[in-house]
């Protein structure tokens, strides 16, 4: 009788010896005559058991880790493949309360499929979504996702249907649906994970939107140090024309989608849609001035949906399930799932698929377990390098966008960075005006030159030189960062130097009664 084992092939894994592991596992079979067949799966999310290996059993995947390629021989001793017990058992894997406690619609199957087998797909319910949107119209497709209140994953929150209808409603002879897979936040890794652990899912939600606003052309702008989630991505994809799902007759409808991978340069600037599709038609990623928006005129001056990797993976499910299953998770005007990203000094990094609603107490104390340091919490940042730092008062703050621009925050991509009592905020600051200078695009003037001004301002507060004056000028250059900045690099970076001066002046030297004639 052959036992399947599961190794992720994920990246984080890979990182941490899955390879090896993987190897030992194949070895120490073959010398004890076992029958083993070895699935590269995905990682389940919860980095800090990875690699997490899985054994088929009667009763459910039972997991093992983190395990080394030294612990396999043991293993093995202990009966694992019968889900014996050892040192390192952690009992069924879906009973884990850090996954058992989450809401997986965008990633029901990472971690539980064989990224690229197609046929694993089909028999997790893939492509379901694909095959009630060829029974529907495109108006219908676009209502449907309408009517789910999805939203821009990537940052925005931009509702996702009404960037859809615009372009169905512009006349064009050609059409692009591009996906920005340039994930450059710090702490966020979610589209990594779709791409490389189960690349279907974007393949197909790329699909359906091409169906939707009769765009027969795709685009996947694929960061540059993204090599796992581009083989995974290029293997997937010439597997779905092969069966039908891509190419000039999708599933013999007699309707047309093609879908091709490109590298992106290298920019933190390329993550945003102008500079992205400047940088797709093979220029320097720079600005594009709008109006005229992306949908009504984008890629090679034609109506282009442009939405990030999580945005469309979360299209299948709502076609599958319907506008009303999805909507029904969240509150307010945010609906549906977020994958949060935990990251940083945190005991159990890793991501966490949840209904909008969830605090940001639950996710660092139940789901990250509070430091990796044993140190109390003092900030965390939301949001990528430009996310405001938030203190310990606001961590009651709920994960929905409303919410989170009350408190002078966003939630962006969803990755948070946790940091211990440790850290300098004053330096914090500093960074995020170094990584503006650093990633500017160089167009407008005050993120070019504001950015590298704001460093000078922050060394001097830093190093104690008329702190208070200085702290004066540092705020007049962020609001004119604010509202003169060309898109959001300039236009954001004062978030998080501003939140850190408002939340923690004594890093900065001052009190809070002498930040108030300072801070707006």
């Amino acid at each position: 009788m052959t036992t399947t084992v599961y190794v992720p092939g994920d990246s984080t894994a890979l990182a941490l010896g899955a390879e090896r592991v993987a190897a030992a596992i194949a070895r120490e079979a073959a010398a004890l005559g076992a029958e083993v067949r070895i699935v590269r799966n995905g990682s389940r999310g919860m980095f800090w058991l990875d690699p997490l290996v899985e054994v088929a059993t009667p009763a459910g995947r039972v997991g093992y880790g983190p395990v080394r390629a030294g612990d396999v021989a043991g293993l093995f001793a202990a009966g694992f493949l019968t889900g014996g017990r050892h040192a390192l058992a952690l009992g069924p894997v879906a009973d884990i309360p850090y996954l058992a406690n989450q809401e997986r619609l965008t990633f029901a199957r990472v971690g539980i499929t064989d990224p690229i087998d197609l046929d694993d797909y089909l028999a997790h319910d893939g492509y379901r979504g694909l095959k009630r949107a060829l029974e529907m119209d495109s108006a219908a497709i676009v209502r449907e996702v309408t009517d789910s209140g999805l939203r821009g994953r990537g940052g925005a929150a931009f509702p996702t249907g009404i960037k859809w209808k615009t372009v169905l409603d512009t006349e064009a002879p050609q059409k692009y649906i591009v996906c920005n897979a340039d994930e450059g936040d710090s702490g966020t890794f979610s589209d990594r994970m779709i791409m490389e652990d189960d690349p279907y899912v974007l393949i197909e939600g790329m699909t359906i939107a091409g169906l939707a606003v009769g765009a027969t052309q795709g685009y996947i702008y694929l960061r540059v140090e993204y090599p796992h989630a581009r083989r995974a991505l290029n293997e997937a994809i010439a597997r779905a024309r092969q069966a039908g799902y891509l190419g000039a007759d999708v599933l013999g409808s007699g309707r047309c989608f093609e879908l091709e991978v490109r590298i992106g340069a290298g920019a933190y600037i390329c993550g945003e849609e102008t500079a992205l599709l400047e940088s797709l038609e093979g220029r320097r990623g720079q600005i594009r001035f709008k109006p005229p928006l992306p949908a009504i005129k984008g890629l090679f001056g034609q109506p282009t949906v442009i939405n990030n990797v999580i945005s469309l993976a979360s299209v299948p499910i709502v076609l599958d399930r319907g506008a009303a299953f999805y909507r029904d998770f969240g509150q307010g005007r945010s609906r549906g799932t977020l994958p949060l990203q935990i990251a940083g000094n945190v005991k159990h990094g890793g991501l966490v698929e949840k209904a909008f609603g969830v605090s940001l107490n639950e996710l660092l104390y139940d789901f990250g377990g509070g430091t990796a340091s044993g140190l109390p919490i003092r900030a965390v940042q939301v949001g990528g390098p430009l996310g405001a730092y938030m203190p310990a008062a606001h961590f009651d703050t709920a994960v929905d966008y409303e919410a989170f621009a009350a408190r002078g925050a966003m939630l962006g991509h969803g990755g948070i960075v946790v940091f211990d009592e440790t850290v300098d905020m004053a330096r914090m600051a500093r960074y995020a005006m170094e990584f503006c200078a650093l990633e500017s695009c160089g167009k407008c003037t005050p993120c070019r030159i504001g950015s590298t001004r704001g460093v000078e301002v922050l060394d001097k507060v830093i190093e104690g030189e008329e702190r208070e004056r200085h702290l004066a000028l540092l705020e007049d250059l962020c609001e004119t960062m604010t509202h003169a900045s060309l898109c959001a690099l300039g236009g954001l970076t004062p978030l998080p130097v501003r939140s850190a001066v408002k939340h923690f002046p004594e890093d900065f030297g001052t009190t809070r009664s002498d930040l108030a004639a300072n801070v707006a």
